[in-house]
C-alpha cells in the first residue's frame, strides 16, 4: 500500500513538473524578443526562436532573413527609446553591446535584459549555446546544435591532420573602412584565434587589439596572406583596391595575389558555424 502510494506520488510529481515545463515553454514561445549582437541573434534563431525576434541590430546578418527586420542600430548608437517603441518583453544582448544607461532604462520600464559573453574560442561557443538554450528553456535543442558543432570541429581536425604544413603561412587580418581607415589585427582578437585554429601564423604579434596599419608595419611583417571581411574589402574597391594600401605591394601576399575574404559574422562571430568558417580559412591558406 505504501509502495503504491509512493509510486502514485512520484507519478503525480512528474506530471506536475512536466506540466509546469510545458507551461514555461509555451510562455517563452510567445515572448517578443529583441536581440543585439550577431552571434546571439544567430544562436537564438538556430534554437527555433527566429519568429520571436521583432527587431535586431545591424550586425545580425544570419540567417539572412534577420536583415529584413527593423534595426535598433549599432552599439553606442542604440537608444532605449528605440527599443521601447517595439514593445518587446525581453532583450538578449552581448555584454558590452548596450550602455549601462540603456540597460537601466529598459529594466525600469519592465523589460527583461539578459546579457551573454561573446565567445572568442570554440569552447566559449559551446558555453554560449548552452547558456542561451537554458535561458530559452530548450536545452535539448541546444544539445543538438552543440553536437552538430562538435561534428564540424572533428571534420576540421581531420583536415588539419591530413593537410599538414611544414611552415605555417603568415596571415594578416586587415580591418578596412575605406582606404583612410585601415587597421591591423593583433593579439587577443578573433583574427589571432581563428588564424591559429586554421593552422596559420597570425602576423600581428607583440601588440593587442587593432592598431592603425602603417607601410612600415606591413613591410616588416611581410604576410603570406591578407585576410579581410567581405564588407571591408568592398570599401577599398575590392581586390583591385588592395594595391592602394600603403606598403602592401612589397609583401609576399601581394606578389602572389594571396588575398582571402569572408563574411564578417561568419569569420568573427564564433557562433554555431565557427568550425566551418575555420575549415574554410584552413583550406584558403593552403590553396597555393
Amino acid at each position: 500500500m505504501i509502495k503504491r502510494f509512493i509510486f502514485l506520488l512520484v507519478i503525480s510529481m512528474v506530471w506536475a513538473c512536466g506540466g509546469q515545463v510545458k507551461e514555461e515553454q509555451a510562455a517563452i514561445s510567445q515572448l517578443k524578443m529583441i536581440t543585439a549582437g550577431g552571434t546571439v541573434s544567430e544562436i537564438v534563431a538556430a534554437l527555433g526562436f527566429e519568429a520571436n525576434i521583432i527587431a535586431t541590430d545591424i550586425t545580425s546578418t544570419y540567417p539572412a532573413s534577420l536583415k529584413e527586420l527593423p534595426s535598433i542600430g549599432y552599439r553606442n548608437q542604440i537608444k532605449a527609446e528605440g527599443i521601447l517603441a517595439f514593445g518587446a518583453e525581453v532583450v538578449l544582448a552581448e555584454e558590452g553591446y548596450l550602455s549601462a544607461d540603456v540597460i537601466s532604462q529598459l529594466q525600469s520600464s519592465g523589460i527583461s535584459v539578459k546579457l551573454f559573453s561573446k565567445p572568442n574560442s570554440i569552447k566559449g561557443t559551446y558555453k554560449l549555446i548552452a547558456e542561451i538554450a537554458e535561458f530559452l528553456n530548450v536545452a535539448l535543442t541546444g544539445d543538438l546544435i552543440i553536437s552538430s558543432l562538435k561534428a564540424d570541429e572533428a571534420a576540421l581536425e581531420i583536415f588539419l591532420q591530413e593537410n599538414p604544413m611544414e611552415t605555417p603561412p603568415k596571415v594578416a587580418f586587415i580591418m578596412a573602412r575605406g582606404l583612410e581607415t585601415v587597421f591591423l589585427a593583433g593579439e587577443e582578437t578573433f583574427a589571432h584565434e581563428i588564424i591559429h585554429m586554421a593552422g596559420g601564423e597570425p602576423a600581428g604579434k607583440g601588440f593587442k587589439d587593432f592598431i592603425p596599419l602603417t607601410p612600415e608595419a606591413m613591410v616588416s611583417l611581410n604576410p603570406d596572406y591578407l585576410l579581410f571581411f567581405d564588407s571591408g574589402l568592398a570599401t577599398i574597391g575590392g581586390r583591385d583596391g588592395i594595391s592602394q594600401l600603403k606598403g602592401v605591394d612589397q609583401t609576399t601576399a601581394f606578389h602572389k595575389k594571396q588575398f582571402l575574404s569572408y563574411d564578417g559574422l561568419y569569420l568573427s562571430g564564433f557562433g554555431p558555424r565557427v568550425a566551418k568558417a575555420t575549415l574554410d580559412l584552413a583550406k584558403g591558406i593552403r590553396s597555393n
